[in-house]
């Protein structure tokens, strides 16, 4: 029972002593420490708190539909251009939701069949493919998207639309945003202290599909003056052009894509010094864009973004080095925004917002005010009763709760964790909880006085047997608080959080820091009775 080296106590009381000084930036107001240049670890406050905004953003499946069919279109023209021998086609079509096309020589639809095939994948485990392939009246073939394929290319894509939200949102620098999927097709965010929604909702709302394409000088003008309805030349589309509200034909096989983006970032054009967005394509885009300019000499080409032609430069020359640059009707911050969207990624699919919330700071400020006040009645009614009840052995309790509750802070701040309105009730119930261990080993303490046992003996063995009562039941908790961890979300996640740094901290506190004080105790006044 004695045997408690030195080396253990300065352990023991560096870890808390570490810990606890983690918490303190957490007490100071921001304001007074943003001057240091160092980012110090501190809590951050949730929603519920802090007030922000909430936004629930809903996919368009529909785009997802869209977006496989025009993929395998330049997939499958791909293919049957490749190989020996090549496989002439005639146009392909996307009408119906189906892709069709016709064979030249009836002879090759086994050979075309045969590189179909490996396009189209297994869907999961249902044991569907994700494509049908047809053959109609012994030439055509008709492509057809199932629906196991389309469920698998949706829960991608949404699972995608989640991540480039998230590194978005990351991007502006918030704190602590809340981003998870809700459904099959619905994004939850929550972002903390944004109290206007306005920029966030006009960073989401855009997919940042960015595309090079040529423009097709042999449309008919009166048809492109109809805009997207008109007809365009075979393998050509029309699209809206953001200058003057009109439209453009442009070929529908892109030269490049935002996918081979590995930068992009505001500047301003040398000429005008009007802002633009300078792009950087990694080294397969950057040779592709080279030869493209460079067979295209004096033709226009089109910037699209989310389908909406944004400039239509000449090529005056080969534009070499891998870096282009995007001019329009920009601002600075229209140029940041687009910027910051093409670095983050586009998103796979479009998303609106069909619900917004902007919640106040007031609010949040009760609810702190109220879960301090709660947290300091708990506390002291639970000082009080353990110093009546144990005495000084209470009074060990007691300073193992008080550095207890500074401990799950710094744990907290360590962890850049969020506290949220049901994580204070974990928090007031943690301390309610955290002299359970005492409690009971007191109580074993006195029993072996009463069996006779010496002073040393009986705190000896109620720590030992105690310890063992102590450490079964906090991991039933722990595994409660795991439980609502994992399968949570939102404010139950914030209330496990707590829960499980406050059974850690507290069984440390409440068994093995109690534990040395009564050690150092007992070894300097070898006491022959205890007032327990």
């Amino acid at each position: 029972m004695l045997d408690f080296p030195r080396w253990k106590i300065a352990s023991i009381l560096g870890l808390l002593a570490a810990l606890m000084l983690l918490a303190v930036p957490s007490f100071v107001p921001e304001r007074y420490t943003k001057d240091l240049g160092v980012s110090l670890p501190r809590i951050n406050f949730g929603l519920d708190l802090a007030g922000g905004s909430y936004l629930l953003l809903e996919a368009d499946t529909a785009d997802v539909a869209a977006s496989r069919i025009e993929q395998m279109r330049d997939t499958v023209a791909t293919e049957m251009r490749r190989g020996t021998p090549k496989i002439g086609i005639g146009d392909i079509s996307t009408r119906g939701g189906k892709l069709s096309f016709l064979l030249r020589d009836v002879t090759q639809v086994d050979e075309a069949r045969e590189r179909l095939l490996p396009l189209t994948n297994g869907a999961g485990l249902t044991g569907q493919r994700d494509w049908t392939i047809e053959v109609v009246d012994g030439q055509r073939f008709v492509l057809t998207q199932t629906q196991a394929g389309l469920t698998q290319a949706i829960d991608t894509a949404m699972a995608d639309a989640t991540e480039v939200v998230r590194r978005r949102i990351d991007e502006l620098g918030t704190r602590e945003p809340t981003i998870i999927r809700q459904g099959s097709n619905r994004i939850v965010v929550q972002v903390p202290g944004l109290q206007d929604p306005q920029a966030l909702k006009d960073l989401l709302g855009k997919t940042a599909k960015l595309e090079f394409k040529l423009v097709d000088l042999t449309a008919d003008p009166a048809e492109v003056a109809k805009g997207p309805r008109g007809n365009a030349p075979v393998g050509s589309q029309i699209l809206p052009y953001t200058e003057g509200g009109s439209s453009i034909a442009v070929k529908r096989s892109v030269i490049i894509s935002g996918d081979q983006l590995i930068n992009a970032v505001q500047g301003n054009d040398s000429q005008t010094n009007e802002p633009n967005v300078v792009i950087t394509f990694d080294s397969q885009g950057g040779r592709k864009f080279a030869r493209v300019t460079q067979e295209n000499v004096g033709k226009p080409f089109a910037i699209i973004l989310d389908n909406q032609v944004i400039s239509a430069p000449n090529i005056n020359e080969p534009i070499l080095g891998g870096t282009a640059s995007i001019s329009g009707s920009f601002t600075v911050e229209t140029a940041n925004q687009l910027a910051l969207a093409l670095r983050s990624g586009k998103l796979p699919v479009a998303l609106k917002v069909v619900e917004e919330r902007t919640v106040g700071p007031d609010l949040g400020a009760d609810s702190i005010r109220y879960g301090i006040t709660a947290s300091i009645i708990a506390a002291a009614a639970v000082i009080v009763f353990m110093l009546v009840t144990y005495g000084r052995f209470g009074v060990y309790a007691n300073i193992a709760v008080v550095i207890n509750i500074v401990v799950i802070i710094g744990v907290l701040a360590l962890l850049n964790g969020t506290l949220t309105l049901p994580g204070i009730a974990g928090f007031v119930l943690t301390i309610g909880t955290a002299v359970d261990a005492n409690v009971l080993i007191n109580e074993r303490i006195r029993e072996e006085r009463r069996r006779g046992r010496s002073v040393i003996q009986s705190v000896e063995l109620g720590y030992k047997e105690a310890s063992r009562t102590i450490f079964e039941a906090n991991m039933t908790h722990a595994i409660s608080g795991v439980i609502m961890l994992l399968l949570g979300s939102g404010p139950v996640k914030g209330f496990a959080v707590v829960l499980l740094i406050g059974i850690a901290t507290s069984v440390f506190t409440a068994v093995t820091f109690t534990r040395m004080l009564v050690v150092l105790w007992v070894r300097k006044n070898r006491p022959s009775e205890i007032n327990i």
